[in-house]
């Protein structure tokens, strides 16, 4: 598809098909690795005070006219790696978008502000005291206002929401409606595939139109390879247009004395190792955590239909704090696709019994406070996620799947379904601590998935310690930012798109000199 087929619908993003020449040199103010939460936001705050800016995207242009609702088709054409892209040991999968507007065309809408807790612990030990609550709160306010991000209506919430939030207020625990980024929503229940009807605010249809408007350009298709630096100074990047077919249409170098990288947690600490920048403290890549996550599914008595209305409509933070237990329990809605991937039911006739019961099944989603354990590298040219759950993190895993089980049973469901490689299955509160006891730490064995990756690159007031300062900026290249989740100093517990929003708009701010009140 041309840019120019959906302008009138889309975005005008230039993509491999538009592109005749084999060598296309630009320049700019500003080039961005990467359209995502971080990529859009700075886009637009620089446009929009007059800086000239270049968005380089690797993945595809999808408008969302295109988007399919079918959760299988959108792993192929909206995911990193087709949806397979996994830890080392493969017992991982690591989500991540890999299209025009990133993850926040993909993910289910969900927005936390960076707990209080959180940003206290940087200041302590990463030193970042310039990011404390009353610091922060102006930049969540305006992305808040930007996003529509409100709380949950009760219309909003449904059936599998209900019944989460009826045990757990059975328990005595404190459960709350979720705040999203949308407008009017459709309850199609299809975050996961794109928002056909747009009302999920992702950067698709918010930042990255924004930024267009003021004269950023867009280029999809567009693989950067190396950043470029002189003299410890960034001079901008180069780049490789690949067409959808897998073949490369153009070399492009864009000139530029500031690059913000804002390619993901993954893919910055890659692009930052091969182009051999940024690294004197040896950090680039290592302490990366995900918030490795079980997707708990239960049956229950009555018709359920986990894929009707809003996908996420409550969650329990009754053990947020890490002193509590660090972890957050989150209603699930899912369809059948993601139903097949979440427990172990057997073949054959075991899964088609499984699946049979697909209308009376629900889920929680648990999160947890991984600590940092994880290493991005490149093994020769493969990329490769060295990530196991940590045997001081199991603890966590084990009691939030405890709680998981404790709520569902709560809510009246029969059975609860361990996703584990071995079929274990919960029916009476008695089974819980023996069942969830007997499961190891061992690779293979839980069924995990990480919608969250952060933390490769993190941020902190030590050079020796981090890779870049508290305003987003490489210790060792000047010029060179990094505006998404990598630049994380730990995991958060909570869905990260907001705190990425919010430090990309300080980020931007910071980078053209505008110290002081922040504006509306």
């Amino acid at each position: 598809m041309s840019a120019m087929k959906w302008q009138s619908s889309g975005l005008p993003v230039v993509q491999a098909s538009d592109i005749a020449e084999a060598t296309v040199n630009l320049e700019a103010d500003v080039v961005i690795v990467g359209s995502g939460a971080g990529g859009a936001v700075t886009a637009y705050e620089l446009a929009r005070r007059g800086k000239r800016v270049i968005v380089l995207e690797a993945g595809p242009y999808i408008p969302s006219r295109a988007f399919t609702e079918r959760f299988a088709t959108s792993l192929e054409t909206l995911y990193q790696d087709h949806g397979a892209q996994t830890n080392k040991s493969g017992d991982l999968l690591v989500l991540q978008g890999a299209c025009v507007g990133g993850s926040t065309v993909v993910n289910a809408c969900v927005c936390f502000r960076t707990p209080d807790f959180i940003l206290q612990d940087w200041q302590r030990d990463f030193g970042l005291t310039e990011l404390t609550p009353e610091a922060m709160a102006p930049y969540f306010e305006r992305v808040e206002k930007n996003l529509s991000i409100e709380e949950n209506k009760e219309h909003e919430i449904a059936r599998h929401g209900q019944l989460i939030r009826a045990g757990a207020n059975k328990l005595g625990w404190s459960v709350k409606p979720f705040k999203r980024n949308i407008r009017d929503c459709a309850l199609t229940g299809h975050c996961l595939s794109g928002c056909k009807t747009e009302r999920k605010q992702s950067m698709l249809v918010s930042y990255l139109p924004w930024a267009t408007a003021h004269g950023a350009r867009i280029y999809a298709d567009t693989r950067v390879t190396r950043v470029l630096t002189d003299n410890d100074r960034a001079i901008g990047v180069r780049a490789e247009v690949i067409g959808h077919d897998g073949v490369k249409v153009a070399d492009m170098t864009v000139k530029a004395p500031r690059v913000i990288v804002a390619a993901g947690a993954v893919q910055t600490p890659l692009l930052l190792l091969k182009s051999g920048v940024a690294n004197r403290s040896g950090q680039v890549g290592k302490n990366f955590a995900c918030h490795p996550s079980l997707y708990v599914s239960a049956r229950y008595p009555q018709p359920v239909h986990a894929w009707r209305g809003a996908m996420l409509g409550v969650y329990v933070d009754q053990f947020m704090h890490p002193d509590n237990g660090g972890f957050v329990l989150e209603d699930g809605g899912a369809g059948v696709v993601e139903m097949a991937m979440s427990a172990e039911p057997g073949t054959g006739k075991p899964f088609m019994d499984f699946m049979g019961d697909a209308r009376y099944l629900a889920g929680i989603v648990t999160l947890i406070h991984d600590h940092n354990v994880g290493t991005i590298r490149w093994d020769d040219e493969r990329k490769v996620i060295d990530y196991q759950l940590a045997d001081a993190d199991f603890p966590s895993m084990k009691r939030a799947l405890k709680a998981a089980a404790r709520l569902h049973l709560a809510a009246g469901a029969e059975v609860v379904y361990v996703p584990s490689s071995e079929r274990l299955e919960i029916r009476s509160e008695a089974d819980i601590d023996a069942t969830v006891e007997a499961l190891e730490n061992a690779p293979q064995h839980l069924r995990m998935v990480s919608y969250h990756p952060q933390g490769s690159c993190r941020m902190g007031a030590d050079p020796q310690h981090s890779v870049v300062n508290v305003d987003g900026e490489s210790h060792d290249v000047k010029g060179l930012y990094i505006a998404d989740a990598s630049l994380l100093p730990t995991s958060i517990i909570v869905n990260p798109q907001v705190t990425v929003y919010a430090l990309a708009t300080r980020i931007a701010e910071r980078m053209v000199g505008r110290v002081g009140k922040v504006e509306s």
